[in-house]
């Protein structure tokens, strides 16, 4: 069975593809590589010595993906492809609204045209803005605080309203919490362009060199230590359930919302130690202003992927820290780019087949 992954080398993409892959699923990636790497997908295929076919497009682009969908027989898409920097989104909300909504009625327009009604929707749990109490079930209101949570509430609103209009659509939203970590290998984790907008990545460059100092956005937040709390889910604890939900679209049909998370909320502060403990090292930190959507705590209730998908976190955050500086201290300047051997067909795809 093929499987479209769009953004499939971005970090959790890339993540998913391995478990995909050791599935027993065949996949083709589309990614327009503006924040991911594509040594992600050579490293992938040596992890999982699999075969995987990839496209550079981008899903704003109705052509090539048409051009995607006729050259392969997909039978469902996994759709990562998105920007997702909250703090970003505030500062550039049409850019956001552009890519992330317009990108996926793309997407969905060449799923309608060429028959394809399953998808796993990649949203988030920012969807919920500040939430009234936690841990955070799925019937909870929804109330995203920033451009990037809205446009993952239009774009689950936009395949809820196409459900309804073709029942043939199946249909699941992960609404994912914090992903961090790396796959145990230290092959793959994340490499973001630039200064990282999320917590961990920021903590392991400050850890290896690059960074001086942690900056720790809030100490005021209504917390056991002012410092904003989360749900830390290790990524391929979350690449696991894209797999679950997957299962679960290819046996009925219909719109399911899951919650991925571990259903614990841990702080800035709490996450700086476990990191210094897996590490080894101290992480300096400074105080500063709060950034705009951010929010005071937010953790899952995850009982309901636990019982329809058979789905559990498994990883605690000493595993996800010590996973992330294996990653970090392999690779201290993220992916390096090699010259691949690609054999080529069409304009935009390339099957991995080279020797590793």
């Amino acid at each position: 069975m093929k499987i479209l992954v769009t953004g499939g080398a971005g970090y959790i993409g890339s993540h998913t593809c391995v478990e995909l892959l050791n599935a027993g699923y065949e996949i083709i990636v589309v990614d327009n590589l503006s924040n991911s790497k594509q040594e992600s997908l050579k490293r992938v295929r040596q992890i999982t010595g699999k075969s995987l076919s990839f496209y550079k497009a981008d899903i704003l682009d109705s052509t090539a993906l048409n051009e995607i969908f006729i050259e392969n027989k997909i039978e469902a898409v996994i759709h990562f492809a998105g920007f997702k920097a909250v703090g970003e989104s505030v500062n550039f909300p049409l850019a956001y609204y552009h890519n992330n909504v317009t990108g996926t009625m793309r997407l969905c327009e060449a799923m309608t045209k060429h028959g394809v009604k399953r998808m796993v929707f990649s949203s988030s749990a920012t969807v919920y803005g500040n939430p009234v109490s936690v841990p955070i079930s799925e019937d909870d209101p929804v109330g995203a605080t920033n451009p990037y949570g809205r446009t993952k509430q239009i774009i689950e609103n936009m395949l809820g309203d196409l459900q309804v209009s073709d029942p043939e659509w199946n249909v699941a939203l992960l609404r994912y919490f914090n992903p961090i970590g790396a796959h145990e290998s230290g092959l793959i984790g994340e490499d973001p362009n630039g200064i990282p907008n999320n917590l961990i990545p920021y903590i392991s460059q400050v850890a290896i060199g690059k960074l001086n100092e942690l900056k720790v956005f809030g100490k005021d937040y209504q917390t056991k230590d002012g410092t904003g709390v989360r749900d830390y889910i290790h990524v391929v604890d979350l690449a696991a359930g894209h797999v679950k939900a997957l299962e679960k679209l290819l046996g009925s049909t219909g719109i399911q919302t899951y919650n991925l998370g571990t259903g614990k909320g841990h702080s800035v502060l709490d996450m700086v130690g476990a990191f210094e403990k897996a590490a080894g090292k101290k992480i300096p930190c400074c105080f500063v202003e709060r950034r705009p959507g951010d929010i005071d705590i937010s953790y899952a209730n995850p009982a309901k992927a636990q019982r329809e998908l058979g789905w559990r976190a498994s990883k605690g955050i000493i595993e996800m820290c010590e996973d992330t500086w294996r990653w970090q201290s392999y690779n201290p300047e993220g992916y390096i780019t090699h010259k691949l051997h690609y054999i080529t067909s069409a304009n935009t795809v390339v099957n991995y087949e080279e020797s590793l």
